[in-house]
């Protein structure tokens, strides 16, 4: 493994859960804790350069069920029910002080499945608020790649078996704006955690969030809509799947939310912006109400 992943696993650690191991990233300071979630098909490895923005606040970040340096059964079916089950036992397992999220591409809907559960009074932490970046929340309004597609199709097995690192760096680089284009470094580094442990044989199974999208959006709607407490939108504008389309849908769910837009940079706004996208963030989970 290249040595930056080198030095974010020494310095994680493990949290054992039903369906295997999680890797785990946290540091204590001042409430509220921020929870980070990432996203399709990276890791938490996501947030390495915007944690040093976050100042005196106690943060907590993990790599979900099947991606990065957590275990990755098969065979499995993977769900975002069960990954926010598994955020709930790790912030469980650091904190019982409030926690607020910050939550990019299917983390957005992790963190929406949270919020209805908060909804519905069976959540298992304090979660006082939430910014969502760049997730195809509203499916039928984003731009899927055509890779994302054919995983989803009966072709899915093949083209995960298929997959290697040329291909997934061409694919990956097409995500990135191009003031802030992809690096032959950060490309190494995302192509190693996602093939440990054969994780990019997986792909196919990973993807399946993507219906869980359709099956469950009356309900992470819903969440969206009427979660009580304060909601926000990070979006970076140049995002080529996670559109201003889909930024459109979710102001019409929540006109009231404030909302931050990053001009000239596209679905990696914390990897090419760090310390806006830090900064950014903060004066969102800080705005008053």
């Amino acid at each position: 493994m290249p040595p930056t992943v080198c030095q974010w696993r020494d310095a994680g650690r493990w949290v054992q859960a039903g369906p295997g191991s999680l890797f785990v990233r946290s540091q204590g300071g001042r409430d509220p804790t921020v929870l980070l979630l990432h996203g399709y098909p990276s890791s938490s490895f996501d947030y390495r350069m915007v944690l040093p923005h976050l100042g005196d606040r106690a943060w907590l970040t993990m790599d979900f069920l099947g991606f990065g340096l957590s275990d990755k059964p098969r065979p499995h079916r993977y769900s975002l029910l069960e990954q926010a089950d598994l955020v709930e036992t790790v912030v469980a397992d650091t904190t019982s002080g409030p926690v607020v999220v910050v939550a990019h591409d299917m983390g957005t809907s992790v963190a929406t499945e949270l919020m209805a559960r908060d909804l519905q009074g069976r959540l298992r932490f304090d979660l006082r608020r939430a910014v969502l970046s760049n997730g195809s929340i509203i499916l039928e309004r984003a731009s899927l790649r055509p890779i994302q597609n054919l995983l989803r199709s009966p072709l899915g097995p093949l083209v995960a078996r298929l997959a290697n690192r040329q291909m997934f760096t061409r694919g990956f680089a097409r995500l990135f704006g191009t003031n802030h284009p992809l690096s032959a470094e950060e490309a190494a580094a995302q192509w190693a955690l996602l093939s440990h442990n054969d994780g990019h044989r997986i792909a196919h199974l990973l993807i399946s969030y993507l219906d869980e999208r359709v099956q469950y959006a009356s309900r992470w709607h819903g969440a969206i809509r009427e979660w009580p407490k304060p909601l926000h939108f990070l979006w970076a504008l140049d995002d080529p799947v996670a559109t201003t389309n889909v930024l459109d849908g979710l102001r019409e769910l929540r006109p009231a939310a404030d909302v931050i837009e990053l001009r000239g940079v596209g679905h990696y706004p914390q990897l090419e912006v760090p310390e806006v996208f830090a900064r950014s963030a903060l004066s969102l989970l800080e705005v008053a109400g």
